[in-house]
């Protein structure tokens, strides 16, 4: 399904021992660009979490954001480092041999000593902690891409209805098209007329300078391709992710007969037709900026 890049994602995981909220919103961007704020404690599922939005989102500026809080008591623990504790006596017994003291140390004094005792964090094992995180950054990833796909839906039906209307423009254009040659005949022999006063006319000359100018003025290839396009943005509409940068590159080539369109037109309504189609691309790819 069609998917817009712009969108928003939001999950929240509490209970009694531990909150994690995770909220993520999306624009437009021409690359993956994802931006993720999180406590420093989960920095180092950093890169899985980046894998993990990868498989939601293809395109669009994607900025994360995490909180953390652990509510579990006894979140500090003491540390007993016994190998330290014996070197510590070993020395000191050293030194009571050495200078004939009294080796009267005790267990309260050898605990202020460096490192013997300290106090450490108790958290969760990494496996543990990852499956949470993972959890609610999975369910706001899906939240993200839900509104991504109804946000596409609603472009979709919009691209569809501008693409509609350019075919009713180009019918115009396209029944307008032969009246403009015949006109110019008929403009031609009148001023032709008017100038030698009579009706000696050369209909060889007039039947030159009106083929030249049909040729000149012959806009039905340009008709023909921008129908073409027309018919290939409605069957890419069809598609699913990554249809984005075709869109775009279709929606350029549309521009280009539209302008050739205007340039060649010698008439004021067909011209008023082929500005109008212009706007409608125009608008389109503003729509279409917006698409993954």
């Amino acid at each position: 399904m069609l998917k817009s890049m712009t969108g928003f994602g939001r999950f929240e995981n509490i209970s009694e021992e531990r909150k994690v909220v995770i909220e993520m919103k999306s624009v437009n961007h021409k690359y993956c660009d994802i931006n993720i704020r999180m406590p420093k404690k989960l920095a180092q599922f950093e890169n899985a979490m980046r894998t993990l939005m990868k498989k939601y989102v293809q395109r669009g500026k994607i900025d994360v954001f995490i909180t953390y809080e652990d509510y579990t008591n006894g979140t500090s623990a003491v540390k007993y480092n016994s190998d330290l504790a014996a070197e510590y006596i070993k020395t000191f017994e050293q030194m009571s041999q050495q200078f004939e003291l009294d080796n009267d140390i005790k267990v309260s004094h050898l605990s202020r000593y460096p490192d013997v005792l300290s106090l450490e964090e108790s958290s969760l094992d990494e496996d543990t902690l990852w499956a949470i995180v993972e959890n609610a950054l999975l369910q706001a990833a899906k939240n993200l891409a839900d509104t991504r796909e109804v946000e596409g839906k609603n472009l979709k039906i919009d691209i569809e209805k501008k693409l509609d209307h350019m075919k009713e423009l180009l019918i115009n254009v396209q029944d307008l098209s032969p009246k403009v040659v015949a006109e110019y005949k008929l403009k031609l022999e009148q001023r032709i007329n008017d100038l030698l006063n009579g009706p000696i006319v050369d209909e060889g000359r007039i039947a030159t300078e009106v083929a030249i100018f049909a040729d000149k003025a012959c806009i039905d290839e340009e008709i023909v391709r921008l129908e073409s396009h027309i018919g290939h943005m409605l069957t890419t509409l069809q598609g699913s992710d990554g249809i984005g940068r075709k869109l775009d590159f279709i929606a350029q080539e549309m521009n280009r007969e539209a302008n050739t369109i205007l340039s060649k037109a010698n008439d004021i309504t067909i011209s008023n037709n082929a500005i109008e189609l212009k706007t409608e691309i125009e608008k389109i790819r503003e729509q279409i900026q917006n698409i993954e």
